[in-house]
């Protein structure tokens, strides 16, 4: 088994870049949603769970040496994050009062802080927000990190959850036969990291929980299958159209998860070809 993909994400939500090696710190891979949107209208940093938009954005490192990056908008142009329009811009294409903000050099608790509910209706809230439907159940909420509760992402972090979202080339090919008439691509899915996995059949990561893999000079500990939410379901590009049908499989055939949670147990770097070997 080895790393046939590596994904960045420099702003939480947009589409990332594929790289050929990443560093992993405690916190998670180096430089990842470095970046997040803030909703200025109803507070809290947003990802596309909300404002589904998002998604149809890109963003890459500037390539300066410095933590800017290049944002390139649905219809193509582009914007710098060091832009004094960037807001601006942003807000006028998403059609909502939006602010860019980068993760606080010190660690201040409140940009974290979880903003005010869409709605006084909890279980019309969590629905919208994990693609339910009335009948289906909602995820295991026990798989994430209790401090979620209160904040946006772990503070110090624009993450949902865990530091890394690994999948595996199986899997990949699980939904496309299994969903013969959507678009399964990878931009839906936004993993850390793609395992190819030639000998094996469906979902062999979901089997991983508890163990830990070494993966270049890092390793990393395996933890919960991960519950997806409405975002892969969302339109992405002309070519990658919003699709509920892709929901409606994962909850009904594979336990509301694709791909498994993981976090870094020794830092190091992880390139593509690096063997996943478990310890």
């Amino acid at each position: 088994m080895r790393v046939s993909q590596l994904w960045t994400y420099p702003v939480k939500s947009m589409i990332g870049v594929e790289t050929d090696s990443v560093s992993l710190s405690q916190l998670g891979i180096v430089g990842d949603r470095h970046w997040a949107v803030r909703d200025n209208e109803r507070g809290g940093i947003r990802g596309a769970k909300k404002i589904g938009e998002l998604m149809q954005f890109s963003a890459r490192p500037a390539g300066d040496g410095s933590a800017h990056v290049i944002i390139t908008l649905p219809n193509g142009e582009e914007v710098r994050s060091d832009n004094t329009q960037v807001d601006a811009v942003l807000s006028d294409t998403l059609g909502r009062s939006v602010s860019l903000e980068s993760l606080p050099a010190d660690g201040a608790l409140e940009h974290f802080r979880r903003g005010p509910s869409d709605s006084t209706d909890v279980m019309a809230e969590l629905r919208g927000v994990f693609g339910r439907t009335d009948d289906e159940p909602l995820p295991d909420f026990s798989v994430f990190p209790p401090e979620i509760t209160e904040f946006e992402s772990p503070p110090g972090t624009h993450h949902d959850c865990w530091p890394l979202m690994v999948m595996t080339t199986s899997a990949l090919d699980a939904l496309r036969n299994a969903l013969p008439e959507s678009v399964i691509d990878i931009l839906r899915f936004r993993p850390s990291l793609v395992v190819e996995t030639p000998n094996e059949t469906g979902h062999p990561e979901f089997s991983w929980k508890g163990r830990t893999g070494q993966l270049g000079s890092a390793v990393v500990e395996f933890l919960d299958p991960c519950p997806r939410c409405v975002m892969i379901t969302r339109r992405v590009t002309e070519d990658i159209p919003e699709d509920r049908a892709i929901m409606r499989h994962v909850v009904r055939e594979l336990n509301q998860a694709v791909g498994v949670y993981a976090r870094i147990v020794t830092p190091g770097k992880v390139s593509l070809g690096d063997t996943l070997t478990f310890l």
